[in-house]
């Protein structure tokens, strides 16, 4: 499966948070919405990612932007993940691959000659009227948040 293509409807889902809240993307239309796909809690590429745009959360709230992370981990696990390192997004759980699979990022993936099927490092930038606004394969993790917080800055100005 491809990802949704800039200028297309961004796939709806309904997913729980972190907090134990319910979030739906089509209930954040008026606002932009950035969703950072990663592939597991408490990995070293996926924490540091996390911190990344945990540090920068306020500058993504001061533009109106929604920030959420998504991966296959449980509600249980993002809670533990959430505490352990104080992040401020909010983490959505989908085990079911109900936002992963519309989003086309689980994929084959290949690791030092292994191949497996994961969630390929990917953030979307939805924009106000629920249409996809960008989509960044994060290839490079360290800056990745900075790199989309300058993005999201751009496509609202």
């Amino acid at each position: 499966m491809s990802f949704p293509q800039p200028g297309t409807p961004a796939p709806d889902f309904t997913l729980i948070a972190d907090d134990g809240s319910v979030f739906r993307l089509s209930d954040q239309r008026g606002y932009p919405v950035v969703i950072f796909f990663y592939p597991e809690d408490d990995t070293g590429g996926c924490t540091i990612e996390n911190q990344e745009f945990s540090d920068l959360t306020p500058q993504f709230e001061q533009l109106g932007a929604r920030l959420v992370g998504i991966s296959p981990d449980t509600v249980a696990s993002h809670v533990r993940f959430r505490d352990k390192y104080g992040l401020k997004p909010r983490l959505l759980a989908d085990p079911d691959h109900l936002a992963i699979g519309p989003y086309g990022i689980w994929q084959l993936k290949k690791l030092y000659g292994r191949e497996f099927m994961g969630v390929v490092r990917t953030t979307f930038i939805i924009d106000a009227e629920g249409r996809v606004a960008d989509v960044t394969r994060a290839t490079r993790i360290k800056g990745h948040a900075q790199r989309t917080l300058d993005k999201l800055t751009s496509l609202l100005h």
